[in-house]
């Protein structure tokens, strides 16, 4: 796998790089200008932008947008799971949706702007371009699909370990007909959040070498203590921001929800394992050891999420 995503980088890195190096401060998608500046956070919970307590407006005045799965999100779509209506992705996400209904009727939030990722009014353009929150290891050359930079001025694991946290600006199309939405419902602000793919680098913790993902708040998840240090481990997780009237972000998180682990002979030879349908189907109903009456782990990083961003608590 790690040879076959190595060989695409090099066929197509030159082409990116020129692009990046001319379209980055005005194409859609770049970081610049996009509400909130790139953060570097070491741990969890890893947020940004403004505090949460004033990130939104009244609550009647937050719209918030389906849950889709992001293809492609930190490698190539050809290595992320299938997300068809009938496929473990698509189940889940009529799941997660459901639940997401749950929490803003609880919490007080405004009303969901569209059904399904359906448009009306608008051609379907609208919807391809929405902000993207990028969330993962920092990369050795800063590009999405290319592998963790692994610090070797300490011992791994153990120096500093900087995740990076960004969104990028949404098209225009994607704006105006948000801008529609909003109107419509009579809101300021819209919640957007994504399940996706992405990489986190274990970490090394106590005398024995214990290895660990800090998946995101009060979440982490052990490691076999044979695990690779220098091998990324795939995570799926869930990626959201608050974004008013004019696409810009007002404030941007992530929460993990599982680690796929890459066993010790894949990754001596320097393969990474992907996460697969199975593993998606784990998610579903993996539970949370860590927490009173372990509750389904990806109920609550999509809690934490949607309380973290907005500042309003819902039911638990």
């Amino acid at each position: 796998m790690r040879d076959l995503r190595s060989c695409r980088r090099t066929l197509i890195a030159g082409e990116v790089l020129l692009w990046a190096m001319t379209a980055a401060c005005t194409s859609t998608g770049a970081t610049f200008r996009s509400g909130v500046g790139d953060s570097f956070p070491e741990h969890a919970p890893y947020y940004a932008g403004v505090p949460a307590s004033t990130a939104g407006a009244s609550p009647a005045r937050i719209g918030y947008l389906p849950i889709v799965f992001q293809r492609g999100a930190s490698q190539a779509v050809i290595f992320d799971p299938r997300s068809g209506p009938a496929t473990p992705v698509g189940v889940l996400l009529t799941e997660m949706n459901a639940y997401l209904d749950t929490l803003a009727r609880a919490s007080g939030l405004g009303m969901r702007l569209a059904e399904g990722g359906r448009v009306s009014a608008v051609t379907h353009a609208a919807t391809t371009s929405p902000p993207d929150v990028r969330f993962g290891c920092i990369t050795e050359t800063g590009l999405s699909d290319d592998e963790c930079a692994v610090d070797r001025s300490t011992a791994l694991g153990r120096g500093r370990q900087q995740m990076r946290l960004a969104v990028g600006r949404p098209s225009a199309e994607w704006t105006g007909w948000v801008r529609e939405l909003l109107d419509n419902a009579g809101a300021d602000r819209v919640l957007v959040v994504t399940l996706e793919v992405g990489q986190m680098l274990p970490r090394q913790t106590g005398r024995r070498g214990d290895k660990e993902i800090e998946l995101g708040t009060r979440h982490i998840e052990r490691l076999p203590w044979l695990t690779s240090l220098e091998t990324p481990v795939q995570v799926l997780l869930l990626t959201g921001a608050i974004v008013d009237r004019e696409g810009k972000a007002v404030r941007i998180g992530a929460e993990g929800v599982l680690a796929r682990r890459t066993r010790l002979l894949v990754s001596s030879v320097g393969g990474q394992e992907t996460l697969s349908e199975a593993d998606v189907n784990e998610a579903r109903t993996r539970r949370r050891d860590d927490t009173s009456g372990q509750p389904v782990a990806w109920r609550i990083a999509l809690r934490d999420l949607v309380e973290q961003l907005t500042g309003r608590g819902a039911a638990h």
